[in-house]
């Protein structure tokens, strides 16, 4: 498998860590409850390796002619 494909496994594999790091509701982040604050930084970290994993698709390359 290429590269790409492995990236795309990181916010499963955090999701599931939280899972067992995160659930607590002490401390506070940011006023939110530990849990609730992973889950968050959860979505904004699976956006950001989603884009890198478009940016790394060769197939999402313009044609050069």
């Amino acid at each position: 498998m290429r590269v790409d494909r492995w990236l795309a496994l990181v916010p499963f594999v955090f999701t599931l860590g939280g899972v067992l790091v995160a659930n607590r509701v002490r401390p506070f982040v940011f006023g939110l409850p530990f849990f609730l604050a992973w889950t968050m930084a959860g979505v904004a970290l699976s956006a950001i390796v989603m884009a890198c994993v478009y940016r790394l698709d060769p197939d999402n390359r313009p044609d050069d002619p």
